[in-house]
């Protein structure tokens, strides 16, 4: 049983995980078993996902499955389209420098701050009263 050559990379966006297994094919992509029109029903979405796609032209070249977890959909989102970027330097090095360039290899480090103790938020103090 000859199988072509399975890529498999991850993403991580928020509190959000995506695991992303990528084969030649024909462009389709599923996600949690779902189409990708079907998860992402927003343009703004899918275009995040189709980002590093389209800027290496290699946007019917891969069928992808993805397991997205954790999160809402806009860290998924870009949980995803980290993990398809870095698929596609495992496929092609030489992509490197054309994926680097519109920022698709690094990870937002940005997450929510956690509340502390004696106040209600994480930045947010309850109301001073002088007297």
């Amino acid at each position: 049983m000859a199988q072509s050559q399975e890529i498999v990379a991850t993403g991580r966006r928020k509190t959000s995980v995506a695991r992303v297994r990528m084969t030649a094919g024909s462009g389709k992509i599923d996600i949690n078993g779902r189409s990708f029109e079907e998860y992402f029903p927003t343009a703004p979405l899918q275009n995040v996902v189709l980002q590093p796609l389209q800027t290496v032209k290699l946007a019917n070249a891969y069928d992808i499955s993805i397991n997205a977890t954790g999160g809402g959909s806009s860290g998924q989102a870009g949980a995803v389209r980290l993990a398809i970027s870095r698929a596609l330097l495992q496929v092609d090095n030489n992509l490197r420098t054309t994926l680097k360039a519109e920022g698709l290899l690094r990870r937002d480090p940005r997450m929510k701050e956690r509340k502390k103790s004696g106040q209600p938020g994480a930045r947010k103090r309850f109301q001073f009263s002088k007297r």
